[in-house]
């Protein structure tokens, strides 16, 4: 008896979470479901359908981040509440979007290098810390990142305004 029991709740469980997870969808638009399934083929490197310890450690490794702790990897894989396939991958995107504010994360990064508050970066200045501090860019990647950003005549960036395409994606794209 106690293992029928113990059967039922787990299915209980298991519709619960599938319930759950099914909504997740709705939480993004087709374009962003369609990147984040690209990024998971990214990470997914044995194409099992599963993200794990080990193929976290290969996209680590092909990042050039070659000393990733064990511990640090586990602890990516237990917010995943268990085996991490694509809609509990989206589901973990959709919680770290949801009920956070990174727009306002990203504006005030972009307020330390305009100290006079004026919602403008310069583009050239901008661009010399892109490519020699701290997480560097390539010049493909600045000039990616410049194709959608918006410049005005005098070569200065409108950081709100990029602030708003990188948190919602540029209204051009489709």
């Amino acid at each position: 008896m106690a293992s029928r029991k113990a059967g039922t709740r787990s299915k209980a469980a298991a519709k619960r979470a599938q319930r759950g997870s099914s909504n997740v969808f709705s939480m993004f638009e087709q374009s962003q479901i369609q990147e984040f399934k690209e990024a998971f083929s990214c990470i997914d490197q044995n194409r099992d359908g599963i993200i794990t310890k080990s193929d976290l450690k290969e996209t680590y490794s092909q990042l050039g981040k070659l000393n990733m702790k064990d511990e640090e990897l586990d602890e990516m894989l237990k917010e995943g509440k268990g085996p991490i396939n694509f809609t509990v991958f989206l589901a973990l995107f959709g919680e770290k979007l949801n009920g956070t504010d990174p727009e306002e994360s990203i504006l005030n990064a972009f307020k330390l290098f305009d100290p006079n508050g004026t919602g403008h970066v310069n583009k050239d200045e901008f661009k010399q810390l892109l490519l020699t501090q701290a997480d560097k860019f390539t010049p493909e990647e600045v000039e990616q990142m410049f194709s959608v950003t918006p410049i005005d005549v005098a070569g200065n960036i409108d950081y709100k305004s990029l602030c708003y395409i990188i948190t919602h994606g540029d209204e051009k794209e489709d």
